[in-house]
Formats: structure tokens, C-alpha cells, sequence
């Protein structure tokens, strides 16, 4: 392989839950994996839910997460491809991390190649069979009418009610379990996929917080890339094959 010829994916850190102290702490952990990953990179993809709650008002974007941030732009600033992928938890950003950043931001999934190799990548929320409580609910969230309610709250209650709630959610307060790949909706998908739109060899994704390399069909796999509140896993593409690993031990 080639110097800078790495492709890397990660999701999921939900920053600040379950509360400050332990946020920070992971916080400075993905930084470390992001300095450790950087130089060998040649394309780094954020596969959403990066923070665990995030409203961009006109003049006012949530407190905190100034360390990586600061990271993301030397990243962006360095040349390197940074990809953010809009999450469930963090779907109302409109433009500041690609405007005071640089990074490449996406609504909805991607296909892309890779040394002949096909990816389809997105977070995962709403696709698939089943959920269908969740897809209301983010048919709700995407109004712009919506949008521009709450965006009428002051950020200090607007904000903080929004913080009690995902502190409240099944990530702050249990782990996600995989119960096969007939109940796992994001493998159902990707089956149904292959199908009707024909070869990939990657789907990824995050969302489910779970660890996951499983085969569908001839030769594609399912891969779940878990997340960085218990599991800190991530992928890695060499130019011939998808790996996942786990920082830190």
C-alpha cells in the first residue's frame, strides 16, 4: 500500500452523554484517533451521531466540543477528505461544519468506489423494514416548519430540553443486542438492495452500536461499525479489504 492510502470510518461518539466529565473524556480519546490515523489516511468518513444532540440556531451552535472541532478543521485545512455523515441524534446541522470547517456533509447515503471496490455508506437511521414509530418521528424532525419552531425557543431551554431527552435514550442507559440477521433491519436492507439495485461490496454503517462483519449475498458484507460510548470500533479499508478494529485495546 501506498503512503496516505488508507480509508477510514467511524461512528457514533454521541458526545455529551452521559454527562460532561465522561464526554470530555471521550472526547480526547477520538482526538488520539484521530492523530493516529491522519497521516496514513487518504479519506476519513464520520458515519454520524457524533454528538448526541445538536441544533444550529442563526448566531448559536450548542456548547463544548471545541477539541474536536479544532481537530476536524486541521484535518479539513489539511487537504484531507473529512466526511460527515448526518446522524438521527444530530440531524438539525445546516451548514456550520461545512462552512467554519470544511468538511463534506451528507442527508442522505452515498455510493462511492474505491480500487474497484463498491461502498454504500450512510448512518442507517430509517432504513429498512420495521421502525416505523422512528420514521415518523424524523419525518417530524426534518419539517422545516419544525425547524423553525423550535429554533424559536431560547437556546438555554431549547437546548437543555433537548439534552434531559437523549439523556434518557436507550444509548445513555443500555446496549443494543443482535438478535440475527432476520430482526437486524439494517442487513434486511441490504439484502433488498442487492437485489433491485445491483453489486456492492461494503455497506456501512453505524446507528445500531453494534460490532458487525456479516456476508449477505454472494459476496457483499454488512458492516456495522459500533460506536465509541462502550465499543470504540472502527473500520478501515487497506485497498483490498474492510477491517474492523478497536482502539486502545
Amino acid at each position: 500500500m501506498a503512503d496516505r492510502d488508507k480509508i477510514y470510518f467511524v461512528s457514533d461518539f454521541h458526545l455529551g452523554i452521559p454527562n460532561r466529565e465522561k464526554s470530555l473524556e471521550r472526547e480526547k480519546k477520538i482526538i488520539r484517533w484521530l492523530d493516529s490515523v491522519k497521516d496514513d489516511a487518504r479519506e476519513i468518513y464520520l458515519v454520524g451521531d457524533i454528538f448526541d444532540f445538536w441544533f444550529e440556531y442563526k448566531t448559536v451552535v450548542p456548547r463544548g466540543y471545541t477539541r474536536l472541532l479544532g481537530k476536524m478543521a486541521e484535518i479539513a485545512d489539511s487537504g484531507l477528505p473529512l466526511h460527515v455523515f448526518i446522524g438521527n441524534h444530530d440531524m438539525w446541522q445546516f451548514g456550520y461544519l461545512e462552512e467554519e470547517i470544511g468538511v463534506k456533509l451528507y442527508r442522505e447515503p452515498i455510493v462511492k468506489e474505491y480500487n474497484g471496490k463498491k461502498f454504500f455508506i450512510g448512518h442507517g437511521d430509517g432504513l429498512g423494514p420495521g421502525d416505523y414509530g422512528y420514521k415518523l418521528i424524523k419525518r417530524v424532525f426534518a419539517n422545516p416548519l419544525c425547524q423553525w419552531l423550535f429554533a424559536r425557543l431560547h437556546p438555554n431551554f431549547g437546548i437543555g430540553l433537548a439534552n434531559y431527552w437523549s439523556r434518557r435514550s436507550r444509548i445513555a442507559n443500555g446496549e443494543e443486542v443482535f438478535h440475527g440477521n432476520d430482526k437486524e433491519w439494517l442487513y434486511l436492507f441490504a439484502e433488498d438492495y442487492l437485489k433491485k439495485e445491483g453489486p456492492i461490496d461494503y455497506f456501512i454503517f453505524g446507528h445500531r452500536h453494534l460490532s458487525l462483519d456479516i456476508k449477505v449475498g454472494d459476496g457483499a458484507r454488512y458492516i456495522n461499525l459500533g460506536d465509541w460510548v462502550t465499543l470504540f470500533t472502527y473500520g478501515v479499508f487497506d485497498g483490498e479489504n474492510l477491517e474492523l478494529k478497536k482502539f486502545e485495546g
